[in-house]
């Protein structure tokens, strides 16, 4: 089982993660949202397309933008919708 902790806290955990250049993607269900909160930050991705991100709030410490996730990927990309990456300090276990 793949997981992505922070702070100690479990943040994401599932059997059913999607390996893309090196990162796990997360099923959106398999993410504990009360850790993530809204950014506006976005990038691009040639392949995949917009990049949309979360800051991770936990006991009070927030990592910004270090969830991101892809809400209309390009075709080539498509099985990451609804999927959840993480970096930027955020241990995954895979």
């Amino acid at each position: 089982m793949a997981k992505a902790i922070w702070c100690g806290k479990t943040i994401a955990e599932s059997n059913a993660t999607i390996a893309v250049e090196g990162n796990q993607y997360f099923p959106l269900d398999a993410v504990h949202k009360e850790f993530l909160k809204s950014s506006s930050h976005t990038s691009e991705c040639p392949w995949k397309g917009t990049a949309h991100y979360y800051h991770v709030e936990v006991g009070g410490m927030q990592n910004d933008n270090a969830a991101w996730y892809y809400p209309e990927p390009k075709a080539a990309a498509a099985e990451i919708k609804n999927h959840v990456a993480f970096w930027k300090g955020i241990r995954v276990e895979a």
